[in-house]
C-alpha cells in the first residue's frame, strides 16, 4: 500500500499522535484529542518499537509534515499559487485519486490553530538533529516555495525557523538555501559544504560523504517515503553536478 493509502483513512493518526496525528484525524473527519497523550504516543529515536513500525510511523509523519508545513508556509505568505500546487503534485507523486484527500489535509492544516512550530517539533523528535531525511523535508519546502519563481521574505523567514527547529545551523541553512536559490544555480562549493580554499582531497571526500548520505536507499531506510524519492534523486544530481563543475575547473581526476 502506498503512503497515501495509509494516511487518508485517518487511522494512522492514532499511532502517530501529537499535533500531526490530530491534524490527520480532523481532516479525515475523526477529530480526537490526542494532544494530551502526545509525549507517550510519538515514537522517538531513543524508543524501541519494532523497526518496521518505527519506519512506517516516520514515513507517515514525514508525509503529513510536508503537507502541514507547506500549508503553514502558504499561510505565512498569504497566497497559494497554481505553480506551488503543481510542484507539490509533481515531486511528491500524489495519485490522482488521492488529490482530494491531500487537499483536505492541506486546507485543515492551513486553518488549524496549532502553530507550524508544533508540527516541526513533533517530526524533529522522530529523527536525529540535522538528519538527512529532515534536510529532504527542507528541500521539499524550498521546492514548493520557489515554484512560482519567487520566494517571499515571509517564506524565507518561515523556512529559516523550521530549519532551526530541525537542528540545522545558520551555515547549514545557507547551504540548503543556496542549493535552491543561489546565483548560477548555486555555488558548487556551498553545495558540497566546503570552502573555496579546500584541498582537492577535502572536496572529493566531502562529495563522497554527501553522496553516501543522500543515497535514496539509505534515506528510505531512515524514514523517507518511497513516494518522495524524486527529492533525493534531484539532490544527488545537484551534488554530482557541483562536484563535476569543481573537478573540471581544478583538473581533479
Amino acid at each position: 500500500m502506498s503512503i497515501w493509502g495509509k494516511i487518508v483513512g485517518g487511522a494512522a493518526g492514532f499511532a502517530l499522535g501529537g499535533p500531526l496525528g490530530a491534524l490527520l484525524g480532523a481532516a479525515a473527519g475523526h477529530a480526537v484529542d490526542w494532544l494530551h497523550a502526545a509525549n507517550q504516543q510519538v515514537a522517538t529515536i531513543d524508543e524501541a518499537p519494532m523497526p518496521d513500525e518505527r519506519a512506517a510511523t516516520r514515513q507517515i509523519a514525514f508525509t503529513i509534515a510536508v503537507i502541514a508545513l507547506g500549508a503553514k508556509m502558504a499561510k505565512a505568505d498569504g497566497r497559494v499559487t497554481r505553480a506551488e500546487i503543481a510542484a507539490f503534485k509533481q515531486v511528491f507523486q500524489v495519485p490522482p485519486e488521492e488529490l482530494g484527500n491531500v487537499g483536505r489535509l492541506f486546507d485543515q492544516a492551513r486553518q488549524d490553530t496549532a502553530g507550524f512550530d508544533s508540527y516541526a517539533r513533533q517530526v524533529a523528535k522522530m529523527f536525529p538533529r540535522r538528519s538527512k531525511v529532515l534536510e529532504e523535508l527542507m528541500d521539499g519546502l524550498f521546492h514548493i516555495a520557489k515554484a512560482d519563481s519567487r520566494v517571499s521574505p515571509e517564506e524565507l523567514r518561515f523556512l529559516r525557523e523550521v530549519a532551526a527547529i530541525f537542528g540545522f545551523s545558520g551555515a547549514d541553512f545557507e547551504r540548503i538555501r543556496h542549493a535552491h536559490l543561489g546565483a548560477d544555480e548555486a555555488d558548487p562549493y556551498t553545495i558540497l559544504g566546503v570552502s573555496h580554499d579546500a584541498t582537492s582531497a577535502e572536496i572529493k571526500a566531502s562529495w563522497r560523504r554527501r553522496i553516501r548520505e543522500t543515497h535514496p536507499d539509505k534515506l528510505i531506510a531512515q524514514g523517507l517515503p518511497k513516494e518522495f524519492i524524486d527529492l533525493a534523486t534531484e539532490k544527488m544530481a545537484r551534488i554530482n553536478a557541483a562536484y563535476d563543475k569543481i573537478a573540471k575547473a581544478r583538473g581533479i581526476n
